[in-house]
């Protein structure tokens, strides 16, 4: 007679095994993520499954309630005293007893998988590098003089499988309280980020612990965002983010370095109020999700070279200048009180890799959550920030590289620039027959143009344009033809509107009439111009290394990214040309690839191997990148077609050089 067959769901893992086999030693078997941390005795209740019943014809299975186990005393013991939802069941006491198809319920606390990105809903399958496990300790016996700590591993070694164990020295001070404590009983804490690493105890408590959280923390240079996370259920219980204080340092990463070379503790002043932000941070997620932060175990960094040097307590001054040599390049594994984390004493940390000198560990992050290395097609992944990183493959080569773009667009060098935060322009069309714009602002739901918007704006006011706001206004300028295709802002139609204002020897957009008066220069455009160019060469070089001429999906990621449009990045000719459709926004990539990797100790291993098969490109050896510059000056390019956002756009006629009168003299408008 055939074993039945298991399917497990979400995840699509299949088997066949004898009847009567626990469903968790099946799951098990097969990989599939089902938590328990009492050892199958019925107590903790983590590895809840659903049965569905009825024929899938698709997998060829027809399951029933009754091929598998009715309840038994350890499901109906835990359902007296904890609740178990009708139609849950115990894996740990269930049994098979035919075909089967079983849901892991991904919204029981006990979910083996949790889903991260809205847009994508990607499952991320567990398997931390923390585990806690229940275990019942022998008593002292005369007889058999093992110390308590050896008869603890002893049965971890029973039990859980552990058969090399170290011990955290902490530990050894505390151990015998809590055995006696818990009556013989205790929760382990137990560390192995990889299946040849020794496995060590880094905490221990009386009883059963059903409970312990992860950090995945994205360090930016301008904001710093984290995510507090269970590492039983997978469950994202907080998230938030924190300005970077290294800011009043400088606003980008090379001024940062310059602090340090030009300030005898520069590199110090700027780890201690890194390290004192992720406290913080830590802090404030902990407390909205009223949480311990003792009860953190588990912690995954990620960032570009400069942040991750400078959290790590390593001088970045060799980032500074060619050849721009990273101090480590591989992942980095250490105890999270050795940087001066306040979690858990026994805490690990783990940093994932850097790409190259200024492609960091947050770009390596953002390439494990979308995955060029895994695609058919061509993926351009771009980080946008003060220092974009570029990202270009498919499963057959993958190739990186950083572009200096300076924080224009984050607000910095823009007249009217500044953060995305309440009052900030986000969103701008302006009329192409009048130019008059009408825009939206941060916590205001109405456009300008809308009844209600002067209310509802009264309290925050409009107090600046942001970066998503620069991108979108300046395009919409090229558009509606108040700026030529080499930048200029066209003075010849101040005649028509009083919006084109004389500002010295050139001209500006007058965005809004209130105070402060918002406008935009002629040095907003060009700030604008140098950074979207720096942009597009790197990418034009990694093409070129790619030997293509096209790329077929486009991800934008980061903070910025996240809220730029993509239609109007590429009318600016920030990107290259490509199907709109092809073109999404991803969010914070960078801390999704960390909480891949706090959750999945695999997905470790994959971007480490990732990493070291990236081909690295240093845009300043390239000859080319100059060339490609200058041509990226142009809107959208001086040289490159744009024919499938033509078609999606109308795109302004390219016009003759012209000559406007500013201040009584004539001035010929260059192409």
């Amino acid at each position: 007679m055939t074993d039945p067959l298991v399917l497990f769901m979400p995840s699509g893992k299949r088997g066949r095994f004898p009847v009567g086999t626990p469903v968790l030693d099946a799951a098990r078997q097969l990989g599939v993520y089902v938590e328990s941390v009492c050892g199958g005795r019925g107590i903790c209740g983590r590895c809840q499954i659903e049965v569905q019943e009825g024929h899938f014809a698709k997998h060829k299975i027809t399951s029933a309630g009754d091929h598998i186990s009715p309840p038994g005393a350890k499901e109906l013991r835990y359902a007296d005293k904890r609740e178990l939802k009708p139609g849950r069941r115990l894996s740990c006491s269930a049994t098979i007893q035919g075909d089967l198809v079983v849901d892991v319920p991904q919204d029981a606390i006990v979910n083996a998988q949790v889903v991260r990105k809205a847009a994508a809903t990607r499952p991320i399958e567990r398997h931390p590098a923390v585990h806690l496990c229940y275990v019942e300790v022998d008593e002292p016996d005369m007889m058999k003089p093992l110390g308590d700590l050896d008869r603890l591993k002893v049965v971890l070694s029973r039990d859980w499988g552990y058969e090399r164990l170290d011990t955290d020295f902490a530990l050894l001070t505390g151990v015998q309280k809590v055995l006696r404590d818990g009556g013989w009983t205790a929760t382990a804490a137990i560390h192995r980020d990889a299946d040849t690493d020794t496995a060590r105890i880094i905490g221990l408590w009386p009883g059963l612990k059903n409970e312990a959280y992860g950090i995945a923390c994205d360090i930016g240079s301008t904001t710093i965002a984290m995510h507090l996370v269970s590492l039983l259920s997978g469950r994202i219980l907080a998230s938030s983010g924190l300005p970077n204080p290294q800011i009043r340092f400088g606003e980008d990463l090379m001024s940062r370095v310059s602090y340090v070379m030009m300030n005898a503790d520069g590199a110090g002043a700027m780890t201690r109020a890194v390290r004192e932000a992720v406290n913080e941070l830590i802090g404030k997620v902990c407390t909205e999700a009223s949480v311990n932060r003792q009860d953190i175990l588990d912690l995954v960094f990620v960032g570009n070279p400069v942040m991750h040097h400078l959290f790590l307590g390593i001088d970045p001054t060799e980032l500074g200048g060619a050849p721009f040599a990273l101090a480590t390049s591989g992942a980095v594994h250490l105890a999270a009180a050795e940087i001066g984390i306040a979690v858990h004493p026994g805490a690990r940390v783990y940093v994932l890799p850097c790409i190259a000198g200024h492609v960091g560990a947050d770009a390596a992050a953002a390439t494990l959550s979308e995955g060029p290395h895994r695609q058919d097609r061509m993926m351009l992944l771009v980080d946008v920030g003060t220092n974009a990183e570029i990202v270009l493959g498919n499963r057959h080569r993958v190739v990186a590289c950083s572009s200096p773009t300076g924080p224009a667009f984050e607000g910095a060098e823009i007249s009217g620039g500044q953060r995305a935060a309440p009052g900030a322009i986000e969103r701008v069309r302006i009329d192409p027959a009048t130019l008059e714009p009408r825009y939206r602002v941060i916590g205001v739901e109405q456009w300008s143009d809308e009844p209600g918007f002067a209310e509802a704006a009264s309290g925050i006011g409009v107090t600046g344009i942001c970066g998503s706001g620069i991108i979108e206004v300046i395009a919409e300028m090229f558009l509606a033809g108040i700026i030529t295709a080499d930048g200029v802002i066209d003075g010849a139609l101040a005649a028509r509107s009083r919006r084109i204002v004389a500002s010295g020897r050139t001209f500006s957009y007058v965005l809004t009439d209130s105070e402060p008066k918002i406008t935009i220069t002629q040095n907003d455009v060009r700030a604008i111009q140098l950074a979207k160019a720096a942009l597009y060469a790197g990418v034009k070089l990694l093409m070129g290394k790619q030997g293509v001429d096209h790329v077929d999906c486009i991800r934008l990621a980061g903070a910025f990214g996240s809220y730029i449009d993509p239609k109007y990045a590429m009318v600016l000719g920030l990107i290259p040309d490509c199907d709109l459709a092809e073109v999404k926004a991803v969010g914070n990539a960078a801390g999704d690839g960390a909480l891949m990797a706090l959750l999945n100790r695999n997905h470790r291993r994959q971007i480490e191997e990732t990493v070291r098969g990236i081909d690295k490109i240093e845009t300043a050896l390239e000859p080319d990148f100059q060339r490609f510059f200058v041509d990226a000056m142009a809107m959208p390019n001086k040289r490159d077609p744009f024919p499938r956002l033509a078609a999606a756009v109308s795109l302004p006629a390219p016009r003759e050089p012209a000559t406007t009168e500013v201040g009584g003299r004539r001035r010929r408008r260059a192409r």
